[in-house]
């Protein structure tokens, strides 16, 4: 039997642990089965034990295995799958993942969504003309455009030129029930800082280069500088893999901290490591709308991040969290120092944040965005072809 039900292919450069990742695990496991059909296409790879987290099973998943450089030498492949799947949406993220609308639009799938989620350490505030360039460029093959923050949708228009009409802001979504308030601390499976006296700041990301954890470990070591006596309970955890493991190792080592500060590597608990933790810990010099951040807020806890990206939109300065300048250790580490030293703020911080997540944040608000601009999306197309078509002479 035909499945009538339209397909949406989304391209990311690779599918693993990541925050846009998890924002398309969310979108799809939360849509509505009969609604539309899904295929995750990864330019590199998809990891198997991420994709589990989808939990759709007529959801598929496509390895190209691109190495480095341009991706032109794929565009034959991605024409012949896409002409071959006849996807109604091609969905794009990133800048890594852009180059796949043109064999798209070759191919003739009506609609190309692009989403912008944030910068990398590449290009950390969007202001490298080189990449603007590139965006420019591709806009042509690009039908609409998604925006996760205000910023980004503001760099889209003023920086990359494209019309307003053209760009959405949908902002991520959290899932308030999985990530929810503990009654106290909770212990982590596997921490040495399970003891209930200790006081714990933590952070959640792959680690790479513009997720900067050196910052985090060097700002927690500016810290305790700041309070010496903060030493007999105050801890760090870092949870993430990725390529700097080993860097981050050797800098803990250097630092004198390797008996407070522990790098917990890949996990897929975090609903129970953030229940695990006193005050969240975000040092990214790049971020769009972080899913990261709205799980922590969601689950009750104060947060410490780099006023970076969408950042700003998500926590309210000395209200439900502090903001302070990326790569800067000191600043960091002064208010860690600040909350550590004012337990009542700690609580109060992490009341409002969850109920600023409940109001403004949610989920399903973010899914039926999701859906809406879809099917206005692939309406307007159908009505400008519709047109056209009215307007093509009657061969007789």
């Amino acid at each position: 039997m035909n499945d009538h039900r339209p397909l949406v292919i989304h391209v990311v450069f690779r599918f693993d642990v990541g925050g846009l990742e998890n924002g398309i695990v969310n979108l799809i496991n939360r849509m509505p089965a009969d609604g539309y059909r899904h295929i995750i296409l990864a330019l590199t790879d998809c990891v198997p034990g991420f994709c589990s987290r989808i939990r759709r099973p007529d959801v598929e998943f496509l390895s190209l295995h691109k190495g480095e450089g341009h991706g032109i030498k794929l565009y034959p492949r991605l024409y012949r799958l896409f002409r071959e799947l006849r996807p109604a949406i091609v969905h794009t993220r990133n800048l890594a993942a852009l180059e796949a609308v043109v064999p798209a639009w070759f191919a003739g799938v009506p609609v190309r969504i692009h989403g912008e989620h944030g910068w990398d350490s590449f290009d950390p505030d969007g202001s490298v003309r080189k990449y603007q360039f590139l965006r420019r460029v591709y806009s042509p093959f690009v039908t609409a455009y998604i925006a996760l923050s205000r910023r980004i949708e503001n760099y889209l228009t003023d920086k990359v030129g494209i019309r307003a009409a053209r760009v959405r802001r949908i902002c991520n979504g959290v899932d308030a029930e999985r990530f929810a308030p503990a009654a106290g601390r909770q212990p982590i499976e596997g921490s040495p800082f399970n003891d209930p006296t200790l006081f714990v700041f933590g952070a959640v990301g792959r680690l790479q280069a513009v997720k900067d954890h050196a910052t985090l470990i060097r700002a927690f070591g500016e810290f305790l500088k700041l309070t010496p006596a903060a030493r007999a309970s105050a801890r760090l955890i870092v949870v993430g893999g990725g390529p700097l493991r080993a860097e981050l190792d050797a800098l803990v080592l250097t630092l004198g901290l390797s008996d407070c500060v522990w790098l917990a590597g890949e996990r897929s608990d975090i609903p129970v490591v953030n229940a695990g933790l006193d005050v969240f810990v975000q040092p990214s010099q790049a971020e769009g709308i972080s899913n990261t951040l709205l799980e922590a807020m969601a689950s009750g806890l104060p947060i410490i991040a780099t006023d970076v990206g969408g950042n700003g939109e998500l926590v309210v300065d000395g209200e439900t969290g502090l903001l302070v300048p990326a790569i800067d250790p000191p600043r960091m580490g002064a208010a860690m120092a600040g909350l550590f030293n004012d337990r009542a703020r700690v609580l109060e911080m992490g009341r409002k944040g969850r109920a600023r997540v409940q109001a403004q944040f949610s989920l399903d608000a973010m899914v039926g965005a999701y859906l809406s601009f879809y099917g206005e999306t692939l309406a307007a197309v159908a009505g400008q072809q519709g047109a056209r078509s009215a307007n093509v002479p009657s061969q007789k």
